[in-house]
């Protein structure tokens, strides 16, 4: 296409969101937000919708008139949404995306038989309250040749990155993206119950560990992960490191995120005294 195709968005939570701010602040015409036939979802699109001066619309309700139909649906709705919405649209939509990370273009097999499909997946945390930044994203997508040719052009407007992913591939890098925040996130709450057991707070163990956590992803970013490793195992201090398990004993769910980072850290950077570690570790 030689113009930016205009848009209906399906959905509104908080990656239809902004991800409907974000293709209208890039010069893109959203013209639907189509939502369920509920009162929460009815209220959600209108709200969204006033925003970027789209219609708010169900599926008996919309007209269709997009070229590109993106679904921003939860994962195990997409196939029944892309079926249900290949019923009403009739052949007017010539492109449609989904953006789960781990499921195949494939999911919206219906609407391939009116459009191009493609999966397009932003490697980036949406939650309500934060507006994090697209520039420099990493866009997975996988599809059709057509239908990709145009989510890179709108990856790239949107100052994102896109690289191609093959499908067999999807669910391990799904795996992968799930370690850069959900999985994060996990081992941060760990990190607060372990405070707590060193007499802090919550919110004291958020305030107080962010400088060293930030200074670890400015030495990861720029050293790479053997230069940023520092503490008791790289030195192969088993006392301390013994000190450390005796201390969490009474609190087996922070001692058993402790040693199965410890035992990762062994296998993958530089230690001193490994084997002991190890069996300190295992026993």
């Amino acid at each position: 296409m030689t113009r930016k195709p205009r848009v209906a968005i399906v959905g509104a939570g908080s990656l239809a969101t902004f991800l409907t701010g974000a293709l209208r602040k890039s010069g893109y015409t959203i013209t639907e937000i189509i939502s369920r036939n509920s009162p929460r979802s009815r209220r959600q699109a209108r709200t969204l919708a006033s925003k970027v001066g789209a219609r708010a619309v169900t599926e008996q309700t919309a007209t269709f008139d997009a070229d590109l139909l993106w679904l921003c649906v939860p994962d195990r709705t997409i196939r029944q949404a892309a079926s249900s919405l290949a019923t009403h649209a009739k052949g007017k939509v010539r492109f449609a995306f989904h953006s789960s990370g781990a499921l195949l273009s494939r999911e919206i097999e219906s609407l391939r038989k009116r459009a191009a499909v493609a999966a397009v997946h932003p490697l980036m945390t949406f939650v309500p309250g934060s507006r994090p930044s697209l520039t420099g994203v990493p866009f997975a997508l996988e599809g059709d040749p057509e239908a990709m040719r145009l989510a890179r052009r709108i990856v790239r407007d949107l100052g994102g990155e896109s690289f191609a992913l093959r499908g067999p591939r999807k669910a391990a890098y799904h795996a992968w993206a799930t370690f850069t925040s959900p999985l994060w996130l996990a081992f941060l709450v760990t990190l607060e119950d372990a405070a707590r057991v060193a007499g802090l707070t919550r919110v004291d163990a958020r305030r107080m560990s962010l400088p060293i956590i930030r200074q670890t992803l400015e030495n990861y970013s720029q050293l790479g992960p053997e230069h940023s490793f520092s503490g008791p195992i790289i030195r192969g201090d088993t006392t301390t490191v013994a000190k450390h398990l005796a201390a969490l004993k009474k609190y087996p769910a922070v001692r058993n995120v402790y040693v199965a980072l410890a035992l990762a850290a062994l296998d993958r950077l530089p230690a001193r005294n490994r084997p002991e570690l190890q069996r300190l570790l295992r026993n």
